[in-house]
């Protein structure tokens, strides 16, 4: 029998790959002599960097960068064993849980950290981005990324502008002659899954400003010079456009990407279904195995088991998934591919003792051993 497993992390308990190595144990309890892949899975967002980068041969890279209110802080991203691609997440450097809630104010944190890591990752021979944005604590536009990369924002004296939203409202002129020469040659996967365009009423200061810390009136006064922005990238970059869907996104980062660099957006689980070459495991298996920590009404919705059950039923595979705990509303999975799903908790025990990664990982074993059982049987 060759089985795939791809499952996402259950996080706060288990990584993708460890999850995946607990599958491969309960396996081969029944199945001893079964070949087995197990694939990183992530849906762009959190744990994206070590489960592309582990999963995937590469090497994790740690440096030392700006966080979000402008100090030094620690930030982690791969390398894949190519050595041309790096895998980024956006808030390893401006993420809003590196902010203290009495501290979160759009209107002074940057994505300044965000582009030391691209220029870190430019200066190791990578050309070939996969980015998440998601959990960003900015609404600058991308203006601080950009600034690292060389880009002059440039106030009416000709001086910097200032980190964070503030800084978009004394913006006048944009600068590229000092562009780091290596950006030109770089090509971005940007993993982004919200459609808001830069302004207005779904745009990113509207929508998302409030939970990084801005006032009714900051988001006013944000979405104005938002537009400002625009308007100035408009004229130096004529693609430039505010409307297009995912400029809105990590406060503005989508349009600066879109704008400034070789960019496109896409789906994060599609991102990385294309970057592992999920399909052609597939393709060979003779049973697909997925899941993450929660199944849900929303698991249909983009989330990375059901990207990866799609992908089976196109070559009429089996698919089953396991996860941490299953709603009412995750029978939805039934009919997106997912042909049986168990949860693995085995016992009354508190929400802290089931993520407990020993319990966590013992549980996995356990359970996906005894849904092998049952397949055995079906099988003989």
């Amino acid at each position: 029998m060759n089985i795939v497993i791809a499952i996402d992390s259950l996080k706060g308990s288990l990584t993708s790959l460890e999850a995946g190595k607990a599958i491969e144990t309960g396996i081969k309890k029944v199945y001893s002599e079964a070949v087995t892949k197990v694939l990183p899975l992530a849906d762009g967002g959190e744990g994206t960097v070590e489960a592309l980068t582990l999963g995937m041969g590469g090497k994790l890279q740690s440096i030392e960068v700006t966080g979000p209110l402008g100090n030094k802080i620690l930030a982690q991203y791969g390398i894949l064993s190519d050595g041309k691609t790096a895998i980024v997440e956006m808030a390893a450097a401006a993420g809003i849980t590196l902010v203290p809630d009495n501290k979160r104010n759009p209107l002074y944190t940057t994505t300044y950290g965000v582009g030391e890591i691209l220029l870190d990752a430019m200066h190791k021979g990578c050309r070939h981005f996969i980015i998440g944005i998601g959990g960003s604590a900015t609404n600058d536009g991308g203006v601080g990324m950009l600034q690292a990369l060389g880009y002059d924002m440039l106030n009416a004296d000709g001086k910097p502008v200032p980190f964070g939203a503030a800084g978009l409202k004394v913006l006048c002129r944009i600068d590229d002659s000092r562009v780091t020469p290596e950006l030109k040659e770089c090509s971005f996967r940007i993993a982004c899954d919200v459609t808001n365009p830069l302004c207005g009423e779904k745009g990113c200061s509207a929508i998302y400003g409030p939970q990084k810390g801005a006032s009714p009136e900051d988001i006013a006064l944000m979405d104005k010079w938002m537009g400002d922005y625009a308007r100035i990238s408009k004229k130096k970059y004529s693609h430039a456009d505010a409307n297009a869907p995912g400029a809105g996104a990590a406060g503005g980062m989508g349009f600066a990407f879109l704008t400034f660099t070789n960019a496109t957006l896409e789906s994060g689980i599609e991102i990385v279904l294309a970057e592992t070459k999920l399909e052609d495991h597939i393709s060979k298996a003779d049973l697909v195995i997925t899941g993450e920590g929660r199944l849900d009404g929303q698991t249909v919705m983009g989330k990375a088991p059901v990207g990866v059950a799609r992908i089976a039923k196109k070559y009429n595979k089996p698919v089953i998934a396991f996860a941490g705990c299953v709603t009412p509303e995750a029978t939805a999975c039934n009919e997106h591919g997912i042909d049986a799903f168990f949860p693995i908790l085995r016992g009354v025990v508190s929400l802290s003792e089931a993520m407990e990664p020993k319990n966590a990982r013992q549980n996995m074993i356990d359970t996906v051993e005894q849904a092998m059982r049952l397949l055995k049987i079906k099988i003989d």
